[in-house]
């Protein structure tokens, strides 16, 4: 071997050696019998390094992979005799050889199985239990061997690639089959050997060959392990510190093999019985934690698997032994319990899916039993218990552990809301009763026992989705439950618990249930100074703040018509946290511009809702909006002073805030309550009159034309026509030395404008249309890196727009716009329109484009249409009909496609419809001939394209190029 080559192997060698060493691999890989060299070093022991072992290993199993049918029959043997060489030469090391080669020569040794183990080499498993023995190396070497195979051939996790899915599906049934009548009892009694010798001297081979028995025992013959011999074993184990996981989990997989009902329900009892009496079901004496979330998940699988019987045997109708079945279930139950209130959650959450079940067979039941109805409520309390906080948890600084809790506690919200299906008035007394025993002496609880009765409050919204409107009553005496909770919790002065874990369940709990205020709106203002003062809004943590900001506009959002008396108190109370807080101040906000946002739309909400005349409703909007309007003029001076880019960044930022918050504030008006109405308007205007200016601004450009683009689109929603004096200043900037993704962000609000106003905006449509058109084309034809992905993007995206645009123009009726641009731009429109159609590859532009053609055949199309339109038609918009499906990148299996060739369909149609026998002529005697289509074909295609039936034309297209492109 190339002893230079193999210096590369170790991981500390230098880049030089360790390309060497990869070449090396290659060649060795590829060569026809080089590879052989790795063979002999492995046979005879030659190397004494790990890494030159282990990528001796790599090269045989490449051979054994990839080339082994090329292999003469001398060079299989080969691979066989060093295999069982290598094997012998395991029993006599003074050393055994490292986990990681023992892992990789086992790997071989599976592919070796699989390759040849069904023509070649039947006595596989014969030869190497000959040759271990019970050697404890060589036990180890074929147990992993085992395991490798099990990957190979049972794994359903193992990804193996689609073709190759059928084949190996097969072959490994073949193996299976093969392996269950010709070799697995000798398999079984060589673990059942291993197991008696090692279990008391070597805990990690019994272990591995626990893990065997788990793995095999899926599929081959339950009566060879499932018997009174290997179960006593077992069962053995599970009394021994170091073996007793193993021997759960192996128990676990003898439960789940799929069997008859009734065998399974005795297999169960059978093991159960063993095990009660060898004392593993008193847990409150077992200390080992990660033994007990073994033993959990075992009973875990013996009650699913007790519950599955059940279900089957009722649906046959054996409703005796289904009895028999329910009542071994019911024997389990308390363990059950006892597992699921244990304070380790691990042990908890292996037995949920067993609890959730048997909930679920409880539902199905016509009557409960006074012990079920028992067992229901103790569920109940375990789950209550069990979804407390513990001391441990921190709120500050959410790391794994508290992830892994958040995920058990939505674990245990599914076993209340299955509660509630099995019985919801017990959930509803059970909750009643922790809630109100904690609320009369909250101040001296705990913060969990307080966090957790008021989210068993909120958590009955889901479980009992009537509790939303049905459960609130105006009339006292048919209040519910419900609604004595909310009238405790609003009223016993919970809301001061010093913890922000209760905090924000409390304010979530509000927010959830706001219909109790409608019929109980006396609270509404003992709330509000609860959102307001320090336990909400200005709360110590941030993350009550942030999240009181979201939950408070909710509130004001749904209760609004009830809030009329304190608008101006609660304007007053949140004015300091509508500032806009520059960034040179360094004073900490106490809150994010995010949060900010949901106050301004709150405050928005309030004046828009209010009773106050039109008048009153302008003061206080321009009070809310012009210290803003005042802030962003400043700031924008400064950020023209600016020269440091770091500053202006942040003036930027804060300048975007401002669009963003007089934005959110608009999120108020509705059809009913329109600006008009609430004399709004000029404070509006005001607001354009100061942002618009920011377009023209030559640095931070990206922030501030977002921003103010977005205000503009909410502007032309409320404003209505009086936002467009505004709109050919902005268009303006925003068309001067403009980026892609600038112009294709200004698209949608000139397509916005063309929709709504039409007629009243077209002189400015008349004078800005060739300005934006030549600044598109401009952009698009700027040379790019070729590899530039993001650029071909950006022009892809550009590309569509533009073609959205004129879409817009010609759909809106405002053709005479493009008509009137003159010849040549005329010209120019209609052939990038025709580039579209056909030439690039980009199914929802072709789609535009064809909409498109068709629109503007149906406006100039006919006999009095736009003077040259005709000749058009016949010279350009006919070709691109049939010149873009024929295209290779027309994909007629795509469905974005298929809506462009429908398009193309309509355009066809619609000429047909403005040109009438005109156009079916030119197509049978010049077009079609042209394009060398068969007289039968062309007959055909005249004849359905005249046909009423839209829908049969689209699909005969569809046909057409199908068959065209064979």
């Amino acid at each position: 071997m190339d002893e230079q080559a193999l210096l590369g192997l170790n991981p500390n060698a230098d880049a030089n050696y360790r390309q060497r060493a990869l070449a090396y691999f290659e060649q060795l890989k590829e060569s026809q019998d080089a590879w052989q060299v790795c063979a002999e070093a492995l046979a005879n022991g030659i190397y004494s390094d790990d890494h030159v072992k282990f990528f001796c290993f790599q090269v045989l199993e490449h051979q054994i992979k990839f080339r082994y049918p090329v292999l003469s029959p001398v060079q299989q043997q080969l691979i066989r005799e060093t295999l069982m060489k290598w094997l012998q030469s395991q029993l006599m090391n003074a050393q055994p050889e490292k986990a990681f080669i023992r892992n990789k020569a086992a790997q071989v040794f599976a592919l070796m199985f699989v390759t040849e183990y069904l023509s070649k080499w039947p006595k596989f498993f014969f030869d190497i239990l000959t040759v271990i023995g019970l050697n404890p190396r060589g036990v180890d070497i074929y147990l992993r061997t085992l395991m490798a195979i099990d990957a190979e051939v049972v794994d359903r996790d193992i990804v193996h690639s689609s073709e190759a899915r059928l084949f190996e599906t097969r072959r490994n049934t073949l193996i299976k089959d093969s392996m269950r009548e010709q070799c697995i009892p000798s398999l079984v009694e060589s673990w059942y050997q291993i197991l008696q010798t090692y279990q008391h001297s070597n805990s990690e081979l019994t272990c591995q060959c626990l893990e065997v028995v788990g793995a095999f025992v899926s599929w081959i013959d339950l009566n060879l392990i499932a018997n009174d011999r290997f179960v006593n074993m077992l069962l053995g184990h599970m009394s021994v510190e170091v073996l007793r996981e193993e021997a759960c989990d192996c128990l676990f997989e003898i439960i789940n093999k799929g069997m008859d009902p009734i065998d399974k329900t005795k297999l169960v009892e059978s093991l159960c019985q063993v095990l009660q009496s060898a004392g593993f079901f008193n847990i409150e004496q077992e200390e080992d934690v990660d033994f007990l979330a073994k033993f959990s998940k075992l009973m875990n699988g013996m009650g699913q698997s007790l519950i599955i019987s059940w279900t089957k045997l009722v649906k046959v109708g054996d409703m005796k032994n289904a009895q028999d079945t329910l009542q071994a279930l019911e024997s389990k139950v308390p363990l059950m319990l006892q597992l699921l209130i244990h304070e380790d959650d691990d042990i908890s959450t292996n037995i949920v899916g067993f609890c959730y079940d048997y909930l679920h067979i409880l539902k199905q039941l016509p009557l409960l039993t006074d012990q079920q109805k028992a067992n229901v409520e103790a569920i109940m309390l375990a789950v209550m218990k069990k979804l407390t906080y513990d001391d441990e948890y921190n709120f500050e600084n959410e790391g794994e552990d508290e992830a892994m809790f958040v995920e058990y506690r939505k674990q245990l919200k599914l076993l209340l809301d299955r509660l509630a299906q099995v019985s919801p008035e017990l959930l509803l007394q059970a909750v009643q009763r922790v809630f109100n025993t904690t609320m009369q002496s909250w101040q001296s609880a705990a913060f969990m026992e307080v966090e957790v009765a008021v989210r068993l409050v909120y958590m009955l919204g889901e479980a009992l989705p009537a509790s939303h409107g049905a459960h609130f009553s105006g009339d006292v005496a048919k209040a519910s439950a419900l609604q004595d909770m909310m009238r405790t919790l609003v009223s016993c002065g919970v809301s001061e618990y010093q913890h922000t874990s209760v905090t924000l369940e409390f304010f979530e709990t509000i927010v959830r249930y706001d219909k109790f205020f409608t019929v109980e709106p006396q609270h509404i203002p003992n709330v509000l100074m609860a959102f307001l003062d320090h336990r909400g809004l200005r709360h110590s943590s941030p993350k009550v703040r942030s999240r009181v900001a979201y939950l408070f506009s909710r509130y004001v959002k749904s209760l609004h018509k009830h809030m009329n008396a304190f608008i101006e108190d609660i304007l007053n109370r949140i004015q300091d946290l509508l500032e806009l807080s520059p960034p040179e101040n360094g004073f900490q906000a106490l809150l994010t511009s995010d949060d900010q946002l949901f106050i301004f739309e709150t405050a928005g909400v309030l004046i828009v809702n209010s009773e106050y005349p039109a008048d009153r409703k302008q003061v206080l909007m321009k009070n809310l909006l012009t210290p803003l309007i005042e802030k962003f003029k400043v700031l924008l001076d400064k950020l023209l002073m600016e020269q440091d880019e770091e500053r202006q960044v942040a003036l930027a930022d804060c300048l975007s805030h401002a669009v963003g918050f007089a934005s959110r504030t608009s999120k108020a008006f509705s059809n009913k309550q329109t600006v008009k109405q609430c004399g709004c308007s000029e404070v509006y205007r005001d607001c354009l009159q100061s942002f618009v200016p920011a377009l023209s601004c030559p640095v931070q450009k990206e922030a501030l034309r977002s921003g103010v683009r977005t205000f503009l689109h909410r502007m032309i929603i409320c404003l209505e026509e009086e936002v467009l004096p505004f709109i050919p200043t902005a268009s303006e900037h925003m068309l001067k030395d403009c980026e892609a993704k600038d112009l294709q962000e200004f698209i949608p609000l000139i397509n916005q404008i063309t929709a709504k106003f039409k007629g009243h905006v077209s002189p400015f449509l008349q004078q800005v249309f060739m300005p934006l058109v030549l600044a598109i084309f401009e952009v698009l034809a700027r040379p790019a890196e070729e590899n530039d992905q993001t650029a071909a993007l950006e022009k892809q995206m550009l590309r569509r727009s533009y073609f959205a645009f004129i879409q817009t123009i010609a759909s809106s009726g405002m053709n005479e716009i493009m008509g009137n641009q003159g010849v040549e731009n005329v010209e120019r429109i209609l052939f990038t329109i025709i580039q579209g159609a056909v030439d690039f590859p980009d199914p929802i532009a072709q789609k535009t484009c064809f909409i498109i053609l068709s629109k503007l055949v149906e406006i100039w199309g006919g006999k009095d249409g736009l003077v040259g339109f005709a000749d058009f038609i016949y010279k350009h918009i006919v070709p691109a009909c049939f010149l873009a499906p024929m295209k290779p990148t027309f994909d007629l299996s795509d469905a974005q496609t298929i809506l462009a060739l429908s398009e193309c369909a309509l355009t066809l149609k619609m000429i047909h419809l403005k040109r009438g026998p005109e156009f079916i002529q030119y197509l049978q005697q010049e077009y079609l001939p042209s394009l060398q289509v068969a007289p039968e074909i062309i007959q055909e295609f005249c004849q359905v394209v005249q046909q009423p039936d839209s829908k049969v034309f689209k699909n005969y297209m569809k046909a057409f190029f199908q068959r065209a492109k064979l």
